[in-house]
């Protein structure tokens, strides 16, 4: 039971050392493309929204 605990840690630490962490600009960059992305689609659900809104009044 303990060579297979043992087993696991080593191979769980070769595996992490296989593992490509993102720069600090990759980060930001994704972060700016998300942003960008979320705020584009706020804004067109948004102006349906208004649009919808103002055709529901003029029909009611």
């Amino acid at each position: 039971m303990m060579e297979k605990i043992i087993s696991y840690i080593k191979n769980s630490k070769s595996e992490l050392g296989k593992v490509i962490f993102p720069t600090k600009e990759q980060v930001r960059n994704a972060f700016v493309s998300v942003l960008v992305v979320v705020t584009i689609i706020s804004l067109f659900l948004a102006l349906v929204d208004f649009v919808m809104s103002l055709i529901l009044k003029v029909v009611l």
